[in-house]
């Protein structure tokens, strides 16, 4: 696939849209599934128990849009929902119910995607590139073992990408994917917050440097607090930036949790610009859409996605990085 055609690619002053979100109140903590703890001894919440189908495959195309240069675009929000601004794409949600995104198709419409800064290269001429899925546990992968991860390190070596994942937390994950040792590392954590996620940086998430950082945080902010949700996203970004300058930081705004619709709308509007301004400001950041065409039907539980929701979050992030892959 060609970078500079990719629809979901947003480089220095460059911006796609809305993405997913997947927030986990009630099903994050209730259950067995997936409690890990913290290197410093404070246990993290409970993986939620529900459990996801993998049924139907999922539709092609990445559900996202995106413009070369700051384009301006409208959005409309139920109750208490707010429109994007800065992105190049439309969302609304309505009154009190899931937003429309929840959906749509996954084609999506927009303009071509930036190309990869040419003087920007996070990963080794040899040997695998660093990606450090960083998160809560739609991270982690609850409702299909290994989430997004198993997708994308698929999509990476069918392209000839060497990659792997880091991450300090349990392992998870089939042991081969397509004959090749499969990564099972990463850093999710069920139940955590978007401050809490912010209390492993750097350590132990950045223990071993990456070359890629993969952030989908929020959901749990959703319905434990959305209330300076944004604030604290972009104090995470910061701190990223700041322990990680060589690495290239991938934040997406969060995929759809219908129980809190209007608060993921208001959230994930905030996050274009927000990666926008770090970006105009020199840093190595760009913005992947998890939210805009993410269909409630690939949701397991209505909070975690099942085989086809995680195996989009793939296409998403590959499309994000795959320009900078060697």
């Amino acid at each position: 696939m060609s970078p500079s055609t990719s629809p979901l690619l947003v480089r220095r002053g460059a911006f796609g849209a809305l993405a997913r979100a997947i927030p986990l109140a009630g099903l994050l903590f209730a259950g067995s599934l997936a409690c890990s703890s913290d290197p410093d001894g404070s246990s993290a919440g409970s993986g939620g128990s529900g459990t996801a189908t993998s049924g139907g495959a999922p539709a092609t195309g990445s559900g996202a849009s995106t413009t070369s240069g700051a384009g301006s675009a409208t959005g409309t929000g139920g109750s208490g929902g707010g429109a994007t601004t800065g992105s190049g794409a439309t969302s609304s949600a309505g009154e009190g119910g899931a937003s429309a995104s929840t959906s749509a198709t996954s084609g999506g419409s927009g303009g071509g995607g930036g190309a990869p800064d040419p003087g920007f290269q996070p990963c080794p001429a040899t040997g695998p590139c660093k990606v450090l899925p960083l998160g809560d546990s739609i991270t982690f992968g609850l409702g299909f073992d290994g989430g997004y991860r198993v997708e994308l390190f698929r999509l990476a070596l069918q392209d000839d990408h060497e990659i792997t994942f880091t991450g300090t937390q349990q392992k998870n994950g089939p042991a081969m994917v397509d004959g090749v040792t499969f990564p099972r590392n990463h850093e999710g954590i069920s139940g955590q917050t978007i401050q809490q996620i912010a209390g492993r940086v750097p350590s132990p998430a950045l223990n071993e440097m990456p070359h890629i950082v993969l952030l989908h945080a929020g959901t749990n902010d959703m319905v434990q607090g959305a209330n300076g949700a944004d604030t604290r996203l972009a104090a995470l970004l910061d701190e990223l930036i700041a322990e990680a300058p060589d690495a290239l930081i991938v934040v997406s705004n969060i995929i759809p949790l219908p129980p809190a619709a209007n608060a993921v709308n208001t959230f994930n509007a905030t996050i274009p610009a927000m990666v926008e301004e770090r970006a105009a400001a020199g840093a190595h950041i760009v913005f992947a859409d998890q939210f805009t065409g993410f269909p409630t039907s690939e949701l397991g539980d209505m909070v975690h996605p099942n085989q086809a929701g995680y195996t989009r979050m793939a296409r998403v992030w590959y499309e994000a990085i795959e320009g900078y892959l060697r």
